[in-house]
């Protein structure tokens, strides 16, 4: 089945026309436990794509951050599957630093081969399709996005960094390399900043779900980077593990750079 990606991005965008009515209005209360009008946002947003890709490509199957039930246990069965975040970024969400995104990725055996990360408080959209390129679109222009060359081993690293959070472990991979400039970033931007040549690398040494990252990664590999598992340098990989939708720790880049690969590699094979 041929998808039109165009047809996946119009969906984003509705789905985030629905969440900037709610993320526009006061709001006090932020626990996804009740009925906070941040969990208005999560859900509003999986409806309308749930149902949305269930008319655009009704055989193929959706796993939800917010869906219950049959999903989570059928999945590993399904070869191609969308997966999706209907609101990623929550703590930006709160913030109203408008730095969420809705997240869109079709999987087919394991691998994000179609990605759609749209970032309604600032009207972009970053898309890709392995083998077709990627892009990032404004309001006024589409442009072909691709990864930054390596930096030379005295350059500066720019390299990406939550806002809301740095591990320890981020703290030290940082400054294992010679010159380093942080970049802060929310949610699944983190990685499209490298996709498009604005940071050099994202090592993501915490927890992720695998929803968090299958749209960005698509739109990261079909620009020409990489995203590796830490420590082993593989490809991160998906729905692979039935007790788990977290991710491993893992590396956002151009390409593996023997100033910091070959201390990952050694580690992986210690």
């Amino acid at each position: 089945m041929s998808i039109n990606i165009q047809s996946v991005i119009s969906l984003a965008k509705q789905a985030g026309d629905n969440i900037m009515r709610i993320y526009q209005q006061d709001f006090d209360i932020y626990d996804k436990t009740d009925s906070s009008p941040l969990t208005e946002a999560d859900l509003t947003s999986h409806h309308c794509i749930v149902q949305g890709l269930a008319e655009l490509t009704p055989d193929i199957p959706v796993l939800s951050e917010e869906s219950t039930g049959n999903e989570n246990t059928e999945r590993l069965s399904w070869s191609r599957y969308w997966l999706i975040d209907p609101l990623d970024g929550t703590k930006e969400f709160i913030k109203k630093n408008g730095e969420f995104t809705v997240n869109i990725a079709l999987i087919y055996n394991h691998r994000p081969v179609l990605g759609v990360v749209y970032v309604p408080a600032k009207h972009i959209t970053y898309y890709g399709e392995v083998g077709q390129g990627a892009f990032k679109q404004t309001r006024t222009e589409t442009s072909q996005i691709s990864p930054a060359a390596i930096p030379e081993d005295n350059g500066t690293w720019r390299i990406v960094g939550s806002r809301s959070h740095q591990s320890d472990a981020f703290k030290a991979f940082a400054s294992a390399l010679p010159n380093t400039e942080i970049v802060a970033m929310g949610s699944s931007l983190k990685l499209c900043l490298v996709a498009e040549g604005a940071a050099d690398l994202y090592p993501r040494l915490g927890p992720t779900s695998e929803w968090d990252t299958a749209a960005a990664q698509a739109v990261v590999e079909a620009a020409g980077g990489q995203v590796l598992e830490y420590p082993s340098l593989q490809p991160l990989r998906y729905n692979t593990r039935a007790d788990t939708l977290l991710n491993p720790w893992f590396i956002v880049c151009t390409a593996p750079a023997p100033l910091w690969a070959k201390p990952l590699t050694a580690a992986a094979s210690a």
